[in-house]
């Protein structure tokens, strides 16, 4: 498209858009989210076991989760509040009794390593049927045929 300036020359309009400040944004962008993503990612890593069979656990506010790393340190959590700090295991009655007078369901999810041994597991279940809590084991699924 053309049109005439003040001086009566005919000028066009620029129909090239300028891409560099699209690609600084977009470089910064990504830069912010290479930065955020490792910090977003929380939890405890623990290798579960695999069953044929799985039900989805959705999080709730009210549920409680209790995980057991392959070094038998027990960390407790309430629902989406996940906590990195070891509970002394001489303290987790006390919490579980705490935690559970909070929750409207009983609940208790018990995510227990592959490679601890099976009476620290144990243990945590009954200090959680103790408690009168609906204990559940989180597994994965196996897909192997």
């Amino acid at each position: 498209m053309a049109f005439s300036g003040p001086d009566g020359n005919l000028r066009t309009t620029l129909s090239e858009i300028n891409v560099t400040p699209l690609v600084d944004v977009m470089l910064v962008l990504l830069v912010i989210f290479m930065i955020t993503a490792p910090i977003l990612q929380t939890g405890i890593q623990v290798n579960l076991p695999h069953t044929r069979s799985v039900q989805p656990v959705t999080a709730q506010a009210d549920v409680i989760i209790i995980t057991i790393d392959n070094k038998s340190n027990i960390y407790l959590s309430s629902g989406r509040q996940v906590s990195h700090v070891p509970v002394n295991v001489n303290d987790l009655p006390a919490l579980i009794e705490q935690k559970l007078t909070q929750a409207q369901d009983r609940k208790v999810y018990v995510r227990g390593d592959g490679d601890v041994p099976y009476r620290t597991i144990a243990y945590v279940l009954g200090l959680c049927k103790k408690a009168r809590a609906s204990v559940s084991l989180v597994t994965e699924l196996d897909n192997t045929p």
